[in-house]
């Protein structure tokens, strides 16, 4: 228990260590060693700095992420003789996994005996996924060339085919006038985004504390800390520091994602365009919904509560901080579902891992804000109101607001793969179905297996009304080409739709979603371009789409003046074999281009270095740029940047 509480305290302590760039606690090595004419030693070793660890390949499935070796192009080239062989390692048992994990200290070494089939193969590229802990845990990659003979291989003098060269240098463009790009660069790097995902954060907080698993703790933690902490004062600074504590551990869950974002500017926006993780959190969702409901109760495992109960007696700083964490614990049946909700919506290249960092400070702020209020005013504890039937209602609401989430999701995983499940009218009607089922069951039609006898009253009678009316505007969505303006970007597009559409476009646009065959009607027909950096499943892409485009002004000059080339980010469509190619980043990081999604945001960072959505370019078919990238905005600010751009390119 010592040592668990030393690590966990450590954990805190070491997330600013983290955030100062410590993430490289690993130095390696590649070499290769001739064993006969045909058979070699392939030997990766890594010097792993001290308090470090490195897991084993081997190290049990329940606990930390094992190591894992992969060797690419391997067919018919070489083949591997047995497992990877490992130096020396240690066991050590887990007492938050409960298992015994083994691991690296101080240097890890694998060694993998190959034999080769093709006399003419004159490199190995070989890909290492390894996890690496002190106080903070972080997944790293590594990818390691090494020439046959010995010699030193680098990503520099990695040997791309011809296509693969070819097909790399068209990405790259030759853009005129660049430094017009970074004239808005102050409106592009806005914090207004993280307040915005920051006060979402803060809702989520204030809607947890509604729930029967927060609600009741209030007073009861209050209480304790100003009765048993001697004096006045001591208990109101014994609560400001559990408040604190609840902050801290809901921020560093958000820690891990920095490190993510670190490795792979692109990785986050993959993650939340990922076709299945999207089915996940459909499931997931689902789980949480009718855990909401009352058909089962989701609890993490009860020796973490207890472990963090018993170490909550401890006293002083440590024990108060245990108290916050046995909070965390307890409660999450029902924050569970709420972070996962801030999770998945936060996870996006726009803004980065500082989104979730954002959502979760406000929701960890909202949560404690009470315990430290109500410590500084004892008195206000008489108004709250007593806890019953009001908090089993809230949750299920919950429970429906859950469930239509779930459909998002997985209308994204839809959008992104193509399958043409949940066209437009669709997902509508789904979502009119599950509000329509929230409204009987405030109208007490329908019942939960832990609801009382119902009683009415004017306000759960007045929501059931108003939530009939959202019903009925959900309704007229179903019509062509209709825009549900309160919900721009939660359904699909309006060109995903049951109905025959003129246009895979939106708002019926002409637009070219090839980026060469825009540019060549663009020259051909004298006219600007607006390049569309978009996403299938980008919701902010859709807002712009349905409130900002169809307004007539911006509708008119962009039909009018502007050749549309819109490029799906998110698009899991494989291009043809012919057109697949491998494209060197830079020095470190190899990349496989299979899909048109893989082409278009790689095209998007090399020549733009972002990568979020949705970003907008004006520019001329001669590749000069004409004004500054724009991002989200509103009507006004949106026609007049492209007015703009026309007269540039008038000048």
């Amino acid at each position: 228990m010592k040592n668990l509480i030393v690590a966990l305290v450590l954990f805190l302590s070491g997330i600013s260590t983290a955030q100062q760039g410590v993430i490289d606690p690993v130095t390696w090595e590649s070499n290769i060693t001739k064993i006969s004419d045909t058979e070699y030693d392939v030997i990766l070793t890594g010097s792993i700095d001290e308090e470090w660890h490195v897991f084993s390949q081997f190290t049990s499935e329940d606990g930390s992420l094992p190591s894992v070796l992969s060797f690419e192009q391997s067919e018919g080239n070489y083949e591997l003789l047995g497992t990877a062989k490992e130096s020396e390692t240690v066991k050590a048992y887990n007492d938050i996994f409960e298992v015994e994990e083994t691991y690296f200290l101080k240097k890890v070494e694998f060694t993998q005996r190959i034999k080769v089939l093709n006399q003419d193969l004159k490199q190995l590229t070989i890909n290492l996924e390894y996890q690496v802990c002190k106080e903070v845990c972080i997944n790293k990659e590594e990818q390691f060339v090494i020439n046959l003979d010995g010699s030193k291989a680098t990503l520099d003098n990695v040997v791309l085919d011809e296509k693969s060269k070819t097909l790399s240098n068209s990405l790259l463009l030759d853009l005129k006038h660049k430094e017009r790009l970074l004239s808005d660069s102050e409106e592009l790097t806005s914090d207004g985004n993280l307040w915005k995902i920051f006060v979402l954060g803060f809702l989520g907080g204030l809607v947890a504390l509604l729930t029967p698993c927060v609600f009741p703790m209030i007073p009861l933690t209050v209480s304790f800390f100003t009765k048993q902490s001697g004096n006045k004062a001591k208990g109101i600074r014994n609560a400001i520091l559990y408040g604190a504590f609840i902050v801290i551990i809901y921020v560093a869950l958000s820690i891990p994602f920095h490190f993510l974002d670190s490795v792979d500017p692109e990785i986050l926006n993959t993650i939340s365009t990922n076709i299945w993780l999207n089915v996940i959190f459909f499931v997931i969702f689902i789980f949480f919904a009718f855990s909401f409901f009352g058909y089962y109760e989701l609890t993490l495992p009860n020796s973490w509560s207890n472990k963090m109960d018993s170490a909550s007696s401890t006293g002083g700083l440590i024990g108060i901080f245990f108290m916050a964490v046995t909070l965390a614990l307890v409660s999450f049946s029902c924050t569970g579902p709420i972070l996962g909700s801030l999770l998945a919506g936060s996870l996006t290249s726009d803004g980065g891992a500082f989104q979730l960092t954002a959502g979760m400070t406000g929701f960890g702020v909202a949560l404690a804000l009470p315990f430290a209020l109500f410590a500084l005013f004892p008195n206000l504890l008489k108004s709250l109101p007593k806890s019953g039937g009001w908090l089993t209602t809230v949750k299920v609401l919950l429970g429906f607001v859950e469930l239509a989430l779930a459909f998002k999701f997985l209308s994204n995983a839809d959008l992104v793969a193509h399958w043409g499940l949940l066209k437009r009218e669709v997902f509508i009607g789904i979502w009119m179905l599950i509000f329509l089922l929230m409204a009987l069951y405030f109208f007490g039609v329908i019942r939960f297996p832990h609801d009382g006898k119902k009683k009415f009253s004017f306000p759960k009678v007045s929501f059931a009304v108003l939530v009939v009316a959202f019903v009925i505007y959900l309704g007229t969505g179903l019509t062509k080409n209709s825009h549900l303006k309160l919900l721009a970007g939660f359904p699909p597009p309006t060109f995903y739709s049951l109905y025959e559409q003129e246009s895979d476009c939106p708002l019926g646009l002409d637009c070219f979603k090839d980026f060469d065959e825009g540019i060549a009607f663009a020259k051909a027909n004298n006219k600007p371009i607006l390049l569309d950096f978009t996403g299938w499943a980008c919701v902010n892409c859709r807002k712009m789409e349905e409130n900002v485009w169809s307004d007539p002004k911006v509708y008119q000059i962009l039909k009018d003046e502007y050749v549309l080339i819109s490029l799906y980010i998110d698009d899991r469509k494989e291009l043809p074999k012919e057109a697949q190619f491998r494209m060197k980043l830079n020095e470190n990081h190899l990349k496989d281009i299979e899909t048109i999604g893989d082409k278009w945001s790689t095209f998007q960072y090399l020549n733009f270095q972002t990568a979020s959505q949705p970003f907008y370019v004006t520019m001329t078919s001669d590749l000069e740029i004409l004004n500054e990238a724009k991002q989200y905005s509103g009507v006004d600010e949106y026609y007049e940047w492209l007015a703009k751009s026309l007269e540039t390119k008038g000048n």
